[in-house]
């Protein structure tokens, strides 16, 4: 059972065109969280258009066939409704939240901005410059520059999960009004489109709402985006990108690993958890930030997706402490695939990631992002019942496997970006 004490138990309709519409009452205070997810991610760009999603994503509430930016300005802020749009590989997701009694205005405006943007001509040139500006700045970080170039390693640069989502300033200006309007015509589709609501609302209610504003929308089921699998790495690589005018270095350390639906899922999470997620950091936080103090930062992500994902390492560093901490992350890396986890760090991760699902969904919000994962990798509208047993059933021996399988650092791609010259490995 949700440790939250009630299975979640929300509503899902599919529409006949494919839009698929979740809803989950609450009443605890009388608004609505919308969130609209299109499977219309940064994969999705065009092989000769890096960054074409991105910039579309800025766009795309700044015009639609009937309505003006200042207009739509106006109805979402007299409301005091701040909309946010975001893109990652795989989504574009809008996001916001508005009382209860908007909610049909709120969520008509949503489907308007979705369905039918104009991109206007105006508007296209400052986003534009907008997002050079963007790209600008993370080529002055090292931190960003740190972890695409890792990605880019991992997976190689023209790869969907190995391109700066971003894209460049040469492909972005080469971006025009009509490539952006075929882009989306192309992408956006009832089919790829996932409808999370959650509130005061009744579901009855949401699907009459959703029926009527996607229900005639008719564009064909795009074709599906090739992703490769990744070419496991043989060796170890090391890419030094000198910043010098930095006063901290960035480390990314990393590895391709496993796909969401592997079995091993689980146990690869609750490893990851004890490495460098769990409370400070994990092993490593302790060792490098704690015991060591030569860390500004350091953590684990593990990221499983439709394909081989990645776990990476991250740290900040002084540019004096880069060499020690990349032989102390080696140490811990080596040490956890030896010796594996102990049934205490075990319990702990186990009781830590269980114990923090219900703050994950005490908010609309929260409950909204948990159900819009569930649905894109399709887990199931139960899938906040199933999640504890999935991970008290996880063994030892089953963590200490995927430590093995997933941490070998001869196999390790270390980027290091900052005021650090070093005299090994790669360089730009």
């Amino acid at each position: 059972m949700n440790p939250t004490g009630a299975a979640l138990s929300p509503s899902r309709v599919v529409l006949e065109n494919g839009v698929v519409v979740t809803t989950r009452e609450t009443r605890k205070t009388p608004a609505v969280t919308i969130n609209l997810a299109m499977r219309a991610g940064s994969m999705c760009d065009p092989p000769d258009a890096p960054g074409a999603i991105y910039l579309l994503s800025r766009l795309i509430d700044r015009g639609t066939a009937h309505h003006s930016a200042a207009q739509i300005a106006e109805i979402l802020e007299d409301r005091g409704i701040s909309l946010a749009i975001t893109v990652n590989r795989h989504v574009l997701s809008m996001v916001c939240t508005c009382l209860a009694e908007d909610f049909e205005v709120v969520a008509s405006m949503l489907a308007a901005i979705l369905v039918e943007p104009s991109f206007p001509e105006a508007e296209l040139a400052t986003r534009k410059g907008e997002v050079v500006t963007a790209i600008a700045q993370d080529e002055d970080s090292p931190y960003v520059k740190a972890l695409e170039r890792l990605l880019a390693l991992l997976y190689g640069a023209d790869h969907p999960y190995g391109r700066p989502a971003k894209g460049t300033p040469d492909s972005i200006e080469a971006l025009t009004r009509e490539r952006l309007l075929a882009l989306h015509h192309a992408r956006f589709a009832p089919s790829e489109l996932s409808a999370v609501i959650v509130g005061d609302v009744e579901s009855d209610h949401v699907a009459d709402v959703t029926r009527r504003l996607f229900g005639d929308w008719g564009v064909p089921q795009p074709a599906a985006v090739p992703l490769s699998p990744p070419t496991p790495a043989t060796g170890r690589r090391r890419l030094v990108l000198p910043m010098m005018n930095k006063a901290q270095a960035d480390i990314a350390y990393g590895f391709t690993t496993i796909r969401r639906n592997d079995p091993s899922f689980y146990a690869c999470s609750l490893m990851n958890n004890i490495l460098g997620q769990y409370a400070m950091g994990g092993r490593l936080g302790d060792s490098i930030r704690e015991r060591q103090g030569m860390a500004y930062y350091v953590s684990t992500a593990f990221d499983a997706g439709l394909i081989e994902g990645p776990l990476m390492v991250r740290a900040g560093v002084g540019p004096a402490n880069v060499d020690r901490a990349i032989r102390s992350i080696d140490e811990e890396l080596i040490a956890i695939r030896k010796d594996g986890v102990t049934e205490k760090e075990l319990a702990e991760s186990r009781q830590y990631l269980i114990g923090s699902m219900p703050r994950a969904l005490e908010t609309n919000g929260g409950i909204a992002n948990f159900l819009q994962n569930a649905e894109f990798f399709g887990l199931g509208s139960d899938f906040d019942v199933r999640l504890p047993d999935y991970l008290r059933r996880v063994t030892l021996d089953e963590v200490n496997e995927a430590a093995r399988r997933l941490v070998d650092p001869e196999r390790a791609t270390v980027v290091i970006a900052g005021p650090y010259q070093g005299n090994e490995g790669m360089r730009e």
